[in-house]
């Protein structure tokens, strides 16, 4: 079974040493095998699990409630109703944080054409019949 140094492990994951080093130390990492003299060996497997780390601290999941589901992975099947009401959560919350980023790309895209229109028209007079909204919140 191949293993992985830390500094492979992280160059794949694009993290850094300092990141997995602070993983372990705040238990996410109870499933990384460790030479006798500390050096920590990190697996396919392990690579895996902590792309779902990753994966959930991208949906903001504080690391405590990382460190939960760990734990519940390593209870086994006891667990499996807690893991997946969790993961119902992150899709939701991932829904929700879509839905606000749907609504700034709105927001984004509608100021691109407002200033790419006064550009090409060499003013933003070019707005002025239009019902943008007051000028303050045209401008900005």
């Amino acid at each position: 079974m191949k293993t992985f140094s830390i500094s492979e492990a992280a160059k794949q994951l694009n993290l850094t040493i300092y990141t997995l080093r602070y993983y372990d130390k705040e238990g996410l990492l109870p499933f990384v095998e460790r030479t006798a003299s500390g050096t920590r060996l990190f697996k396919e497997s392990d690579i895996e699990a902590l792309k779902v780390i990753e994966c959930l601290k991208t949906t903001g999941m504080p690391i405590k409630e990382i460190k939960n589901f760990i734990s519940w992975c390593s209870e086994g099947d006891t667990t499996l109703k807690q893991r997946y009401d969790m993961f119902l959560e992150r899709k939701a919350a991932v829904e929700a944080q879509m839905e606000e980023l749907k609504k700034t790309m709105e927001v984004i895209e509608h100021k691109c054409f407002y200033y790419k229109t006064a550009l090409d028209a060499g003013t933003e007079d070019v707005h002025k019949n239009n019902k943008i909204g007051s000028n303050f919140a045209s401008t900005y």
